[in-house]
């Protein structure tokens, strides 16, 4: 079962089960995120999709067929019913950063909320443990995801939060593949190279890349088969992807944008933007921990997958949510680095262009899912109060400590 269905889930997890397990009887059970588009798409489709691989040269387009059923999100009783059966062997989620927020409200109202829900119905069946798999950018991300379901559960019954706690088995991974948006030039693609109509293909790049890290007590498809690899350790390689991936995206999106540049190709083929793009991966990769990483490959092909122009990854879909994002991909990075007396600048310049991007236009703000509290931000009077609020927001105390060891100045000023 996969919660928070997209593009990118459909291109990276349901991609990998399809070609680990052709004949071994798994399927998945999707339900979307917050909107219920997909699901509307896919359900006349029989959950059926193209997934066209878009190279420099050419594409390459296959038919996904491992979607068994394609629901909204909304649909509650079906997504409790779902978890519940005792076949219900894995549950995958990408709900995005930002969906990992504590929850206050009302459960049945977010992602996780209605897992946990869905949890308690499989605890009262007496079904077999489960396990839970993250693939959101987000550090330690099953550790993440199994603290809200505790605290979630704690607020729905202590005897759940006591089976979830040793019954439930929640798995770390490192999931990576450029996804961006599907055109109308995509689904053309389609029906002309496959004589097919579909309103839903995905489109990705060739490359992938899934680690994963965690038991799975009631069994799993044969994700080896199709390249996945299982680590003891998930934090070395999670960091290698949200540093140097995620972080690279970032610092192009927050820095191309002003400068006219609309996808990655175009900003990195920018000479400014890619010598600051490899300041800081430097930056990054000398504080990665330890361990065999292969970093000169990974970077080899990264600036190979930046700089793939038929991809057109968009900017404005990067900069998206970048509050978020920052604290995954780059805060980490400039806290190493100055915990280690590195000059942090290469880094410090991502903070500083998301400061200004959401100054020069507040109705960025308004549609981040971290929107209210940016506002709340940027009521501040003059540029250099509301830097400080989003600083201070992003991370306590970073300016601070970035002026206290001299690495980049007064961050608020320079903003400002």
């Amino acid at each position: 079962m996969h919660v928070g269905i997209g593009n990118f889930s459909r291109a990276h997890q349901a991609w990998y089960t399809m070609r680990a397990d052709a004949t071994a009887g798994w399927g998945i059970c999707a339900f979307t995120g917050r909107r219920p588009a997909v699901a509307e798409a896919l359900a006349p489709q029989q959950g059926l999709y193209t997934l066209i691989e878009r190279g420099p040269v050419d594409d390459r387009l296959t038919v996904v067929d491992v979607l068994s059923d394609v629901r909204p999100g909304a649909d509650l009783d079906s997504l409790i019913a779902a978890v519940a059966l005792p076949q219900t062997a894995v549950v995958t989620l990408t709900v995005t950063e930002a969906g990992y927020a504590p929850v206050v409200a009302d459960p049945a109202a977010s992602a996780l909320g209605r897992l946990a829900l869905a949890l308690g119905e499989r605890h009262r069946r007496g079904a077999q443990p489960v396990a839970i798999v993250s693939c959101d950018n987000l550090r330690a991300n099953g550790l993440v995801l199994r603290t809200r379901m505790l605290e979630l559960a704690e607020t729905l019954d202590a005897r759940l939060a006591d089976w979830i706690a040793n019954e439930v088995a929640f798995v770390s991974t490192s999931a990576d593949r450029i996804t961006p948006a599907t055109t109308d030039a995509d689904r053309a693609l389609v029906a002309q190279e496959l004589g097919l109509v579909d309103v839903a293909p995905v489109v990705c790049e060739p490359f992938s890349d899934w680690v994963l890290c965690g038991e799975f007590p009631a069994g799993r498809p044969d994700w080896e088969r199709a390249g996945a690899r299982f680590v003891d350790q998930i934090e070395p390689w999670e960091e290698r992807k949200l540093w140097l991936l995620n972080g690279g995206h970032c610092l192009l999106a927050y820095l191309g944008l002003p400068r006219g540049h609309e996808t990655v190709a175009e900003a990195v083929a920018d000479p400014q933007l890619s010598s600051a793009l490899e300041r800081f991966l430097d930056l990054a990769q000398r504080h990665l921990p330890a361990g065999d990483l292969d970093l000169a490959t990974y970077r080899r092909e990264l600036r190979e997958r930046f700089a793939n122009a038929r991809i057109g990854y968009p900017l404005k879909q990067i900069a998206a949510d970048g509050l978020e994002k920052l604290r995954n991909r780059v805060v980490p990075v400039i806290e190493a680095a100055l915990a280690g007396g590195d000059e942090a600048e290469p880094a410090l310049r991502i903070v500083e262009a998301w400061a200004r991007w959401l100054i020069g236009d507040p109705d960025r703000a308004r549609s981040d899912q971290s929107g209210e509290r940016l506002r709340a931000a940027l009521r501040g009077s003059g540029r250099g109060e509301q830097a400080s609020g989003l600083l201070e927001l992003l991370a306590p105390g970073l300016a601070e400590a970035a002026t206290t060891q001299h690495q980049g100045g007064d961050l608020e000023h320079r903003i400002g």
